[in-house]
């Protein structure tokens, strides 16, 4: 029931219609949890919030199905206009962004001129960006992009997912690049072809990436909600003696907040990916697949009102 259920929000989370639907009637029924607001005011004071209780955030600009120049310029002015918030307020935050949003599907010129613009931006205020990953038929080339980028600026980083077949050795292939990643188990739905159909091996090459990316001394960012991947961690980080400087954990704004505090007072890093924007549909659709318990939560709420 639970696959069917993660099914079935993923194919929601890629219907058009409902996006400009969601987008005119704005956060209800629940999205509110999961997003910051509409604004970049909005998002800036949970940003500030979150900050004063010792979390530190990556911030992401929420777009889907950009089809057009004019939107993905649009999209990366948003973005820039996000990290000069973050550098003008002194907030501790990085920014998270996705490719499709700057322009990679429609021209290579265009997404790299957008990502430029957004890094030299980035650069001047002090602000480390990160480059999420999408489904599998842009990984590769969101992998190359990255690795062009990481020869320009040293402020960028990427995400790997541990679903995929692929994964372990496009790690290999960047660790020559020293890169900062976020490791991730995935969230979009992939034919077994490609990916591990059993959480089972996720989890067990997610372990693997895990060890992999930090014995190669490498900056590593846990992106994870299972208790279990986080022990995990604790305990490879104590059997090998890992400084606490060299990773980091990352939740979801809105999913287990109390946990995130906790980790905070155990003395680990704790940054809140904190999404925000008019065009929350597609993010919303992917956390209630992601976790049956969310969506007994947006019930609820709808109930109340």
């Amino acid at each position: 029931m639970e696959q069917v259920m993660r099914n079935f929000f993923l194919f929601l989370s890629k219907n058009r219609s409902l996006t400009r639907v969601a987008k005119r009637y704005g956060l209800k029924f629940g999205a509110a949890r999961f997003v910051a607001g509409e604004t970049i005011e909005l998002a800036t004071e949970a940003i500030r919030q979150l900050n004063d209780k010792g979390l530190e955030v990556t911030i992401d600009y929420l777009g889907e199905f950009v089809d057009n120049a004019e939107e993905a310029n649009e999209m990366a002015d948003n973005s820039i206009k996000a990290i000069e918030a973050i550098g003008k307020e002194r907030l501790q935050s990085q920014l998270s962004l996705k490719m499709t949003s700057m322009g990679l599907d429609i021209s290579d010129a265009l997404v790299m001129n957008n990502m430029r613009r957004i890094l030299e931006a980035a650069k001047r205020n002090d602000v480390f960006v990160t480059i999420d990953m999408e489904d599998y038929s842009r990984c590769g080339k969101t992998i190359e992009i990255f690795k062009k980028l990481k020869q320009e600026y040293d402020n960028v980083g990427t995400v790997i997912q541990a679903y995929l077949y692929r994964t372990v050795e496009d790690m290999e292939d960047l660790n020559q690049y020293s890169p900062n990643l976020r490791l991730v188990k995935g969230a979009y739905k992939e034919s077994p072809q490609v990916a591990f159909p059993e959480k089972s091996n996720v989890d067990e090459n997610f372990k693997k990436i895990i060890k992999m990316h930090l014995l190669n001394g490498n900056y590593t960012a846990i992106a994870t909600h299972d208790e279990a991947i986080i022990d995990y961690t604790k305990k490879l980080v104590e059997e090998h003696s890992i400084p606490l400087d060299q990773f980091e954990f990352q939740m979801l704004f809105g999913i287990r907040p109390e946990r995130q505090l906790e980790l905070v007072n155990e003395g680990y890093k704790m940054r809140v990916y904190v999404p925000y924007g008019s065009d929350w549909y597609g993010y919303f659709m992917r956390r209630l697949a992601e976790r049956p318990a969310n969506v007994a939560f947006v019930l609820k709420g709808v109930i109340k009102k």
